[in-house]
Formats: C-alpha cells, sequence, structure tokens
C-alpha cells in the first residue's frame, strides 16, 4: 500500500522553512523542498508554486536572506538562511502552533470533552 502525498496546508510552510534553516544552515530551494519532504516521511509535497512564493514573503519579513552562493553539486544556487529576526520568530511561531494543535486535539478527542 503505498500513501498519496499530501500539498503543505496553508500556513504551515513558513514554520517549515523556517525550522529547516535553523536545523540545516542555509539551503538552496529545492534543498529546503526536499528536507521538509523527508522530515514528513514523503507525506508531504512541497512544489515551487508554493515554496518560492513562500521564500519570498519570509524575505519581505526580513525573517530569512538570501545570497547566491553555490551548491552542494558545484552550481551556483540562491541559497536561503534566517536573519536574527527569523530565529527570533521560529520561537513566536512554534508557541502558536502548539496553541493551534492543543485546540485541535480538544476537537479531535469528543471524549473527554463535558
Amino acid at each position: 500500500m503505498t500513501a498519496e502525498k499530501t500539498d503543505v496546508l496553508q500556513g504551515t510552510l513558513d514554520l517549515m522553512i523556517l525550522k529547516t534553516l535553523q536545523a540545516m544552515g542555509p539551503l538552496h530551494g529545492y534543498g529546503i523542498a526536499r528536507r521538509i519532504e523527508q522530515v514528513s516521511v514523503d507525506a508531504l509535497s512541497v512544489n515551487q508554486g508554493t515554496l518560492y512564493p513562500a521564500l519570498l514573503r519570509l524575505q519581505q519579513r526580513k525573517w530569512i536572506r538570501s545570497e547566491w552562493g553555490t551548491s552542494g553539486t558545484g552550481r551556483r544556487a540562491k541559497l536561503y538562511s534566517l536573519t536574527r529576526l527569523g530565529q527570533k520568530k521560529v520561537g513566536e511561531e512554534e508557541e502558536n502552533w502548539e496553541r493551534i494543535v492543543s485546540t485541535m486535539a480538544r476537537f479531535l478527542s469528543p471524549a473527554e470533552q463535558d
């Protein structure tokens, strides 16, 4: 039995990108997408049409920066990394998602409700 890949839900991609850059250091877009898929054990699919607008949005917020460098295969690539503000935002975004997960858990466990 093979599981279908699921598209990344809107709003989750930003945190996944930030956490990937926090854990891995500077990466190019393709590397970020592959790492997200790897961590999700191939349950998620990240396509260019969602990844690059998210990277641009995070740059505009000054949470990440980009600079041209060389990929692991020796090709010229735009490498993304966290800024100081981005490091701070990772913690804030994690707290926000923990609240959301906790709230959703209450909805998904109706036996525990009054």
